[in-house]
């Protein structure tokens, strides 16, 4: 079954290129996989869960691809961590806030699944903490999958409508100038990608399967020890089984509930989106950084979709990832204190 929907996803990705449609292997792969469980959710797909050691696997895979994009240049903003860390703080209070107002004026949600509903990041702890406080599990799931699914559908389609022709189709100067890949540079890369899990989950780093390679990737990079650049036909593969793995995220998902979530998703998207734009305007000229960069750091996405949307967009992936695994490190701190202080918990 895995296989079919790998494969059923690759074709997807496929046809979503040949139209143009921004991040199209990932985008095509996720329509597919998501008709294929509303087709098939009662029959073939029932009971299915998407493996996730074989996610992992890639995710690890979009870590050592985004290792290799770090240049010395990155350490030069390290100085202005303290303003990247305070405009991170702003969002993530502004958008939890505006998110529960939403949720609770608008959808109509008890406290607190309006409240776990909005978090602006921190997908499993707002479920794990929702759960405990009583949340509607169902309602607050589907909000926070559509939030990352939005967040990776709309971002590269307004990039798109911005300048004017769709992105991320070639995965950028990364792929075109990637070298073919030989048995002995497979080998280094799955290695690096295995090694780096290991060490991360060792130290208990967040997002493991993805920090801990993108590191180990970073060191040996700056290192000049090794080339571990990728072709583009492993980004297109990462894309096919992450956007696989995204759309069985609808199993269980009845109609009447989805068309009620999508509303209120796009209203709370389009919030956060605005946010993080408005934020990225205004500390792009101090940081010194592309406004792309910064307005897809401020995405409230997830960190392995935001990594693979600014990897294929050759948008700084390194630097794009920092702010992500911050965000969410801030979110799920926001949500401890916050929570506690409105007697959620």
């Amino acid at each position: 079954m895995t296989a079919a929907l790998i494969l059923a996803g690759a074709v997807g990705g496929m046809i979503a290129f040949q139209v143009h449609i921004p991040m199209p292997w990932m985008l095509g792969s996720l329509a597919v996989s998501a008709l294929a469980v509303g087709l098939f959710q009662k029959t073939a797909l029932e009971g299915y869960k998407f493996p996730n050691p074989l996610r992992n696997c890639f995710v690890a895979l979009i870590g050592v691809m985004i290792g290799t994009q770090v240049t010395p240049e990155l350490f030069e903003i390290l100085p202005r961590i303290p303003l990247i860390l305070l405009a991170l703080a702003v969002f993530v209070v502004a958008a939890h806030f505006g998110n529960y107002l939403i949720f609770q004026k608008v959808g109509g949600m008890d406290r607190s699944t309006a409240f776990y509903s909005g978090t602006p990041g921190g997908l499993m702890e707002s479920i794990l903490f929702g759960e405990q406080a009583g949340a509607d599990i169902r309602v607050l799931t589907i909000q926070q999958f559509l939030r990352i699914i939005l967040v990776i559908s709309l971002v590269p389609t307004g990039i798109s409508l911005w300048v004017g022709h769709p992105v991320g189709s070639a995965a950028g100067p990364v792929g075109d100038a990637a070298p073919a890949l030989d048995l002995a540079h497979a080998a280094m890369i799955a290695g690096c990608g295995a090694v780096g899990l290991a060490l991360a989950r060792v130290v208990h780093l967040p997002a493991s399967q993805l920090i801990g390679p993108m590191l180990l990737a970073a060191g040996l990079t700056l290192s000049g020890m090794v080339d571990l650049h990728l072709p583009f036909w492993l980004i297109a593969s990462a894309q096919v089984v992450i956007g696989a793995s995204l759309g069985l995220r609808f199993t269980g998902v009845t109609l009447r509930l989805l068309r009620r979530s999508v509303g209120l998703s796009l209203l709370s998207v389009g919030y956060m989106i605005l946010l993080g734009g408005l934020l990225a305007a205004l500390v792009q000229p101090i940081v010194d950084v592309d406004y792309l960069v910064m307005f897809i750091s401020f995405a409230p996405g997830g960190v392995t979709e935001m990594s693979l949307v600014a990897l294929s967009l050759a948008a700084s992936p390194a630097l794009v990832s920092l702010h992500h695994v911050l965000r969410i490190l801030m979110t799920v701190m926001e949500l401890t204190i916050t929570s506690k202080w409105m007697g959620l918990r």
